[in-house]
């Protein structure tokens, strides 16, 4: 993997940090908030001390020690109900970050373009809704309160301290000096370190996803050990350089922690020689020994959050990443009027359509000039890579041409919202995956205001009634990819598609896993659509190339031939090979004309 560019940049860099505090900002009033209780709860810690130091001097004076007593219990209490409410203020600020974050995120993903999303493995993208905003929550709430709080209140001490006794102070901003030098050396190493490790992690994720979908072919194929290595190489990556974090902030922080005690122990030694000469009193020492304690606080919370913030920036990056996936055009307020609707006119054409999967690459298809009728079945063949799913996802909008431009009803695709056009159109994928939730929501998802009846007539249509009817829940019976079967999977999303009453129904090899008692009932819903508007099918099985009344043939991105099926056989000779392989595969010897 490639070191990015961020995990060379200075840690705390501006630029790094503003990324940050875009999560921040939306809350700064209840962030403000916080660090107002916060700067409070500090203040009162830091009157301690001073209180305590009366407290000695009436002791040793003979005076009453009531006032002093009742001022401790004072800001003692206050000091807790102080911090107590800054706990809940920020912890449910943090919650809110979260919760902002992966609304954002996961708002975005679902309207992002198709390519952007499909070049990521799903399981990256998933790391980065769940684990990084997770980092994020810490940093965008807590670390930003506590550096400031830290910094004023280890700023206050120091004050507090110098009133005290400025030579004790001197001995003690030696050692702040020295912790502080090896924070700064440190710290940059330990912000590589815990970005590497969380960018494996995304890796990992997506490996572990695509491997656990594909399980079947793992085991059938006895690959379970080989897979898990490779997807524990980026698991033992991580780990690496996790340890290397973890060895550069046990370093900081004993440097750390060593250099504030032998701040105290040379204090105590320096002071208690004042004290023997009478440059200063002893319950002044004991009060500089306090602050010199209560030096850890602010130390302690400044490593920390420098710590956590380093680990939330690279989590910020990584979400910023993902919200700049390009989006696809939001639906317009009312659907956008399309051209006459002639029943001579076609209701898709594509002209000179050219359209690539990537920048830089190949195109898939060139040049394709095709009309689909608005009513009628149209069958797109071809040897594999010719570019038939290609035209699929340009009808769909999931792919953008890069030359010329496809019209529905007239109407260029540039004036229609992606919305607009999927509206008119239904899709069955070839490898019909569920959605998660019910069977009631996969068949509802494109059109919610379905009716009861019209539920069990589509599901009755591909002969899946009585599969539901069998089901204790029945249309309410929660769904997985591993619940169904391939079949199954294939007749759901096909209902799915009938009930939208589409103007044009995509399928891509729709009834690939069906048997034929099953199949033959599909095949009889695809003409009664075809009947009442254009059905286009990516086809691999003679069945669905010899019903179409128009088949299209494509090889290497181009349209090679159209027309019905004699007359293809006549004049293509690879249409006439690619039947005769299809007759192969379904175990039929008949003569090449007419219908199979």
């Amino acid at each position: 993997m490639k070191r990015s560019a961020a995990s060379v940049a200075p840690a705390l860099s501006a630029p790094r940090l503003r990324v940050l505090w875009s999560f921040a900002r939306p809350h700064r009033r209840t962030l403000l908030h916080g660090l107002a209780l916060a700067l409070v709860a500090s203040a009162l810690g830091l009157a301690t001390p001073m209180v305590t130091k009366q407290v000695l001097d009436a002791l040793g004076d003979g005076a009453s020690l009531a006032g002093p007593v009742a001022a401790l219990l004072v800001l003692l209490v206050a000091g807790g109900a102080v911090a107590y409410r800054q706990w809940i203020i920020l912890g449910a600020l943090g919650e809110r970050v979260v919760l902002d974050a992966r609304e954002s995120m996961v708002r975005h993903l679902l309207r992002a373009a198709v390519p952007g999303v499909t070049r990521r493995p799903p399981g990256e993208l998933v790391t980065r809704v769940t684990s990084d905003t997770v980092l994020l929550r810490e940093a965008a709430a807590e670390s930003l309160v506590g550096l400031v709080n830290g910094g004023v209140t280890l700023a206050g001490c120091l004050a507090l301290m110098a009133v005290l006794d400025p030579v004790l102070l001197a001995t003690t901003l030696l050692a702040i000096w020295l912790v502080a030098a090896a924070f700064v050396f440190l710290m940059p190493g330990i912000a590589r370190a815990q970005e590497r490790a969380q960018e494996y992690v995304g890796g990992l994720g997506g490996t572990l996803e695509g491997a656990l979908r594909a399980i079947r072919t793992v085991k059938s194929h006895r690959a379970e050990d080989r897979m898990a290595d490779r997807i524990l190489t980026d698991a033992r990556a991580s780990a690496e350089h996790g340890v290397r974090a973890v060895r550069r902030e046990a370093l900081a922080w004993t440097i750390a922690w060593t250099g504030v005690n032998l701040a105290i122990i040379t204090v105590l030694a320096v002071g208690a020689w004042r004290v023997s000469q009478g440059q200063l009193e002893v319950s002044g020492l004991i009060a500089f020994l306090l602050y010199a304690f209560a030096l850890m606080d602010p130390v302690t919370e400044l490593s920390r959050n420098v710590t956590s913030l380093q680990s939330g920036i690279a989590a910020a990056e990584r979400i910023r990443q993902t919200d700049a996936l390009p989006l696809e055009e939001r639906a317009q307020e009312t659907p956008a009027s399309v051209g006459a609707r002639g029943d001579d006119a076609p209701v898709l054409l594509f002209r000179d359509v050219t359209a690539a999967h990537a920048p830089g690459v190949p195109p898939a298809v060139r040049g394709v000039d095709l009309a689909v009728p608005r009513r009628g079945h149209l069958a797109i063949v071809g040897p594999s890579g010719a570019g038939k799913t290609t035209l699929l996802s340009l009808v769909l909008r999931f792919l953008e041409p890069t030359g010329g431009e496809l019209l529905l009803d007239g109407r260029p695709y540039r004036e229609l919202a992606h919305a607009d056009v999927r509206a008119r159109l239904a899709y069955v994928e070839q490898d019909t995956p569920v959605v998660p939730g019910t069977l009631r929501d996969n068949l509802l998802l494109a059109r919610p205001d379905a009716t009861e009846s019209e539920l069990r007539a589509v599901l009755r249509d591909v002969r899946l009634d009585d599969r539901i009817a069998a089901l204790d829940a029945g249309l309410d019976t929660p769904l997985a990819s591993a619940s169904v079967s391939g079949g199954e999977r294939q007749r759901i999303a096909l209902a799915r598609a009938l009930l939208a009453t589409p103007d044009v129904l995509l399928l891509d090899e729709a009834t690939a896993q069906l048997d034929g008692l099953t199949e033959a009932a599909v095949q009889e819903c695809v003409r009664a659509r075809a009947r009442d508007g254009a059905v286009v099918t990516v086809a691999h099985r003679l069945s669905t190339v010899v019903d179409a009344d128009t088949i299209v043939v494509m090889e290497n991105g181009r349209v090679r031939a159209q027309g019905a099926h004699g007359e293809l056989l006549a004049t293509d000779e690879l249409y006439r090979e690619l039947v005769e392989s299809l007759r192969m595969d379904a175990g039929i010897v008949r003569p090449l004309t007419g219908r199979a």
